[in-house]
């Protein structure tokens, strides 16, 4: 590994579209490795999804039928995070919010303790290290859960950290490693010129680059020039409620019937999340406070009583099957796109797989799954003009 801003003038370029966390985990990772790295972003960088997630690193109650391909990228991504947020949090001189108190997933009333039973017998079956804990168990760790709780199961290793310190400790260590930052700068198009690519702006300006990483989320379809990703956005919305930091109502993640409860060490509550296909709007929206709210309530009836900081709207990139879609395409080009609800979770990954595949490298772990070609429609670098 090149020691952090030490690549040479003459160090293949990589352009990285996209600055969520998977473009600014992999523009570091890149950087690392010895290459020249900028990054364009149409808005400012870790503003987008990003800046909108829950954090939570959840490779183990994620884990869904039909899903199963996602559990050894999702628990090698986990078991990454750790070093990351320790290396991080060194270099941008302040934590990343990583809190390892767990996660729970709760049943409230009869039907929900029936399914959540089928759901353990599931995650057992796959190994996941999961357990139960009745209703007695959890109010000595959660006093503040409604009586209605009767049993949960737990996930001490889902972990979680907090995004918007993520971004800025990302920032820092893409500038001790050299990559240029470029906000507010819409790429429009790209284009094979010779043995690398020309890269369109907005504005009319021109770059050029060896490598192209797209990871622009759920603006993947948004470029000209080439076969676009089957993915969508998927808007989620969300809210921030304030505790008392020296009494907090809640210290584990806590995942109810279509809701999830964040705590973060400050005292912000972050309560989540809607999944909705409005395209691009981002407009906040007066049924989904009152669902978020109604679902949170059901097992923490004391928030009633928080003061609201904050609605959250973001537009979560999802692909056909709900599979990342990471990999290299051909011709110096490379997808790390489609993330859905897994973008925090699965940046060290993604970052790593985008290495491997710039460098030539053996991937470090299976990713055949979530590769480009793996559509019926295949995406295809387009011929030069």
């Amino acid at each position: 590994m090149a020691a952090s801003g030490t690549h040479s003038a003459s160090a293949p370029h990589v352009a990285v579209i996209g600055g969520g966390i998977c473009g600014l985990a992999s523009a570091w990772r890149l950087a690392e490795a010895g290459l020249r790295v900028t990054v364009f972003e149409r808005e400012r960088a870790g503003r987008g999804a990003t800046w909108a997630a829950g954090g939570m690193l959840a490779a183990t109650l994620e884990a869904e039928p039909g899903e199963e391909a996602m559990i050894g990228l999702a628990r090698w991504s986990q078991s990454l995070w750790p070093e990351w947020a320790a290396r991080l949090g060194r270099i941008a001189g302040c934590g990343v919010g990583y809190r390892d108190e767990g996660t729970v997933h709760l049943a409230v009333g009869r039907d929900e303790l029936t399914a959540l039973h089928h759901r353990l017998r599931y995650l057992k079956r796959l190994g996941l290290p999961v357990e139960w804990h009745d209703a007695a168990e959890l109010r000595v760790r959660e006093p503040a859960l409604s009586p209605d709780v009767l049993g949960a199961i737990a996930s001490p290793g889902d972990h979680q950290v907090d995004p918007r310190a993520v971004v800025p400790a990302l920032l820092a260590a893409l500038a001790e490693a050299g990559v240029a930052l470029r906000e507010e700068t819409v790429v429009a198009g790209i284009e094979p010129a010779g043995d690398g690519w020309a890269i369109r702006l907005g504005d009319g300006g021109r770059e050029r680059a060896d490598h192209l990483v797209l990871a622009a989320g759920a603006h993947a379809g948004g470029l000209a020039g080439w076969p676009a990703p089957p993915v969508r956005p998927a808007k989620g919305q969300a809210l921030v409620l304030q505790m008392d930091p020296a009494a907090p109502l809640l210290r584990h993640v806590v995942w109810g019937s279509g809701i999830y409860l964040v705590p973060r060490a400050d005292g912000r509550l972050y309560v989540g999340a809607t999944v909705e296909d409005r395209g691009f709007d981002r407009q906040p929206t007066a049924g989904a406070v009152l669902s978020l709210l109604e679902a949170a309530w059901r097992i923490l009836p004391g928030l009633e009583e928080l003061p609201l900081l904050e609605l959250v709207t973001g537009l979560r990139p999802r692909s056909r099957d709900d599979l990342p879609v990471i990999g290299p395409v051909g011709g110096g080009l490379h997808v790390a796109t489609g993330h859905h609800r897994n973008g925090i979770l699965l940046a060290p990954a993604t970052a790593e797989l985008v290495v491997a595949g710039v460098l030539g490298r053996p991937e470090p772990v299976d990713a055949a799954p979530f590769r480009p070609g793996r559509f019926p429609h295949k995406i295809e670098v387009p011929l030069s003009a």
